[in-house]
C-alpha cells in the first residue's frame, strides 16, 4: 500500500486521468438521464464540451494556466451554444482551486474575478422560472460562495506551501552558515595548535641542539661541562614532552588537565624560568619587572609568556655565538608591556616582512596572531644600533 501511495505521489497526473474519466462517466450518465426526462435530444456539442471539461481535471496540475483558459473558452462556447451547466462543470471549481494554489499569480486573480461571475452568468442565460427575483438572486449567491471557497482554499495552500518553502530555504541558510562556522572554528583550532607546537618545538629544540653542540665540543676537555649540558638537554626533553602531552590532553578531552601527566598553561610567573633555562643554554639574558604585578587574564598570560618564548628562541637561532637579550615587563594601568631586544646580528629580512616568500618566519607571524586575538599591538624589526627587538602591548582588566 505503501509503494502504491508514492507512486501515486510521483505521478500526480495518472491520478488526474482517473478522476478525469470517472467524471467523464458521471456526465455521461446524468445526461441520458435529463434526456430521458426530458425526453428530448441534448445539442450537438454536449459532447465535446464534457470531454474538454474533463481533459481540464486531466491536465490541471501539469499545465493550470492553460486549462483556466481552455475553461473559459469552454464556459463561453456554452453560453452561446446554450448548452445547460452539468456534471461536467465541476471542472470549473476544480480549476480554480488549482490555480489559486500553483498557477501565476495573474492566473490566479483571473480564476477569482471569472469563478465569481460564472455563478451570475448561468442564472442570467437559465433563469429560474420559477422563483421571483429575490429567489434567483439568493440562488446566484449561493452557487457564488463555492468558487470563493474553491478560490480561498487554493490561495491558502500557496500560501502554506510559501511559508514551509522559505523555512526550508531558511533552514539550509542556517545549516550552510553552521558548516562555514564550523570550518572557521576548525581553522581557528588548527592554527592555535601549529603555533603551539611551533612555541614548544622551536623553543626547546633549539636549547637541546646548543647543548648538544657545546656538550660535543667540552666531552674530552671538559667532562663536567659535558655532564651539565647533558643534564640540560635531559631536563629540557622532559620539557618539551610535558608541553606535549599537555597538548595532546587538550586535543583529547577539549579542557585543560590540571593533575596528572599534564600541566597547566604556561604564564607570566613562568617567563622567570624560562630565562634561567636561556641562561643555562649559554644566552646571557637581563630580565626585570616594572610595575605592580597583579593577575592576568588567561590569554595574556599565554599570550605573553609564548612571546619571550619565541624571542628569545629566535635570537638563539639568529643572534650570533655572542649575542646577548633583554627582558622587559612593564605593568601598566590598562596593559601589559612587552620588549625583548638582543645585540647580535639580527634575523633576516625575510623573516619578520609578512613571513618571507620562502614561507618561514612563522614564528613572528604567530607572535601577531596572537597578540591580535587579546586586542593588543606588536611591533618587531631590527634596532638601529644593532640586532633585533620586539615590543608589545597587550590590554588587560584585573582578573576577579
Amino acid at each position: 500500500m505503501q509503494r502504491l501511495y508514492d507512486f501515486l505521489r510521483r505521478h500526480p497526473t495518472w491520478v488526474d486521468c482517473f478522476w478525469a474519466v470517472f467524471l467523464l462517466g458521471v456526465s455521461l450518465v446524468g445526461e441520458n438521464a435529463r434526456q430521458e426526462a426530458v425526453g428530448t435530444d441534448s445539442p450537438a456539442a454536449v459532447g465535446p464540451i464534457v470531454v474538454l471539461l474533463c481533459l481540464v481535471i486531466a491536465l490541471r496540475r501539469r499545465m493550470p494556466e492553460k486549462m483556466l483558459l481552455l475553461t473559459i473558452a469552454v464556459g463561453a462556447a456554452q453560453l452561446m451554444l446554450d448548452v445547460a451547466t452539468g456534471a461536467a462543470d465541476f471542472a470549473m471549481l476544480v480549476i480554480v482551486y488549482t490555480v489559486a494554489a500553483t498557477g501565476a499569480r495573474w492566473a490566479s486573480r483571473l480564476a477569482l474575478a471569472v469563478g465569481l461571475c460564472a455563478a451570475a452568468l448561468a442564472h442570467m442565460r437559465w433563469p429560474n422560472e420559477h422563483t421571483g427575483p429575490l429567489g434567483n438572486f439568493a440562488e446566484v449567491v449561493f452557487t457564488t460562495v463555492p468558487f470563493a471557497l474553491a478560490w480561498v482554499l487554493g490561495d491558502s495552500i500557496r500560501t502554506r506551501r510559501a511559508y514551509f518553502a522559505q523555512l526550508e530555504e531558511r533552514a539550509a541558510r542556517l545549516e550552510k552558515e553552521r558548516e562555514a562556522q564550523a570550518k572557521v572554528a576548525v581553522a581557528a583550532e588548527r592554527a592555535r595548535i601549529a603555533r603551539e607546537l611551533h612555541d614548544v618545538v622551536a623553543h626547546n629544540v633549539s636549547v637541546m641542539v646548543v647543548q648538544a653542540d657545546g656538550a660535543a665540543y667540552v666531552l674530552d676537555a671538559a667532562p663536567d661541562q659535558a655532564k651539565k649540558a647533558l643534564e640540560t638537554i635531559s631536563s629540557t626533553g622532559r620539557q618539551a614532552l610535558a608541553e606535549m602531552r599537555r597538548l595532546l590532553g587538550v586535543l583529547r578531552t577539549g579542557e585543560h588537565q590540571e593533575g596528572g601527566e599534564y600541566v597547566p598553561q604556561p604564564d607570566v610567573e613562568q617567563i622567570d624560568d624560562l630565562v634561567e633555562q636561556c641562561r643555562t643554554s649559554g644566552l646571557p639574558v637581563d630580565f626585570r619587572i616594572e610595575g605592580t604585578p597583579r593577575p592576568l587574564p588567561s590569554g595574556v598570560e599565554l599570550t605573553a609568556y609564548r612571546i619571550v618564548q619565541e624571542a628569545l628562541t629566535n635570537t638563539r637561532k639568529h643572534g650570533g655565538p655572542n649575542a646577548g637579550a633583554s627582558v622587559r615587563l612593564v605593568y601598566f594601568d590598562d596593559g601589559l608591556g612587552l620588549l625583548v631586544e638582543d645585540d647580535g646580528k639580527g634575523a633576516p629580512h625575510e623573516l619578520y616582512e609578512e613571513g618571507g616568500a620562502d614561507g618561514r618566519g612563522h614564528g613572528l607571524i604567530g607572535m601577531r596572531e596572537r597578540v591580535g586575538m587579546v586586542g593588543g599591538t606588536l611591533d618587531a624589526g631590527p634596532r638601529p644600533g644593532g640586532g633585533f627587538r620586539i615590543s608589545a602591548l597587550l590590554p588587560l582588566k584585573p582578573a576577579h
